[in-house]
């Protein structure tokens, strides 16, 4: 009696052993992990508040980070200084691990 009801259970086993690999496979490979967003939308949260507390003209300035924490600046600014001005502000946030300054200078805004 007894070996029957562990035969029954090694045969279960068995066949389940293939759907729980499955099944663990597929949420490894299909889901981004969550840390990587959160720490790219904090950082660019801080730079354009930072930005924004600032400077007059923080509506002509886009943000995005990386998962590495590397920032990318783009839009317009008036002057070169007010350019300059962002990157410093980038670069003084903390999990910034680079910036790259792509912020065109028109002086006609």
């Amino acid at each position: 009696m007894k070996s029957k009801i562990v035969t029954t259970c090694l045969v279960a086993g068995a066949l389940l052993l293939p759907i729980a690999g499955y099944a663990a496979d597929g949420a490894t490979d299909l889901t981004p992990p969550k840390s990587t967003f959160v720490k790219d939308s904090v950082i660019t949260v801080k730079i354009k508040a930072e930005v924004a507390a600032k400077m007059s003209y923080k509506d002509r300035i886009q943000v995005d980070t990386d998962k590495n924490g590397a920032v990318f600046l783009s839009g317009h600014a008036r002057t070169q200084a007010e350019a300059d001005q962002v990157a410093s502000i980038a670069r003084g946030v903390k999990g910034v691990t680079s910036v790259q300054n792509k912020i065109a200078v028109k002086s006609d805004l």
